[in-house]
């Protein structure tokens, strides 16, 4: 399937307006679609967890204009390409089970950032590892990127072997790394390349 960018010279000055994937990202367990109000009740509920706010850039504070504001800045990242936000639910029941998303894209310089965000009553059911695999293989077959990264807190060991799993490789840590809230923490710098050999 070829990669949906377009140049978009009037309606979006700023960069290139990004497809959501056709068919949509999925698996025998979640599938992926973007991000819109229509997910902000559940998103509500998925922020009000401690380990999302320690872990996460999502404000201590959280409450429902954050919410709909974030889901805004996610819709806008699909007409200027900055980034993909995505609810992951699951195939059966339909839940949302985390939030995913390329945080940061830059389409011209072929490389992303992602994270991720899992609901606390899905934890150890391996949902974080089917996002991670979805998004990067979206992000390489797809968008065409050749780098990829993930910025994860050393506090969070659980995140760093999702990570690893899905073929990372952990290049430095950034000490004292501004979060938010005027707290700095170390952060694990995570790169994946698009020609790095496949996961065993």
């Amino acid at each position: 399937m070829p990669l949906r960018l377009r140049q978009e010279i009037q309606e979006v000055p700023r960069g290139l307006a990004l497809a959501p994937p056709d068919p949509p990202l999925a698996d025998d367990v979640i599938h992926l679609g973007p991000l819109s109000q229509a997910d902000h009740a559940e998103l509500l509920e998925l922020v009000d967890d401690d380990a999302i706010k320690a872990f996460t850039r999502v404000p201590t504070d959280a409450d429902a204009t954050f919410v709909s504001r974030w889901i805004v800045r996610y819709e806008q990242g699909w007409q200027d390409g900055s980034c993909a936000g995505f609810g992951a639910r699951t195939v059966g029941n339909g839940s949302l089970v985390a939030f995913a998303a390329f945080v940061d894209l830059d389409l011209e310089g072929r490389q992303g950032e992602i994270g991720y965000a899992v609901a606390r009553a899905a934890r150890g059911q391996g949902i974080a590892g089917r996002v991670l695999e979805l998004l990067t293989r979206w992000g390489f077959d797809e968008l065409e990127l050749a780098r990829i990264e993930l910025v994860i807190d050393v506090r969070n060991p659980g995140s760093e072997r999702v990570a690893q799993r899905a073929g990372y490789r952990l290049e430095g840590v950034r000490r004292s790394m501004a979060f938010k809230e005027g707290r700095r923490i170390d952060s694990g710098i995570w790169s994946r390349l698009h020609d790095d050999l496949p996961v065993p």
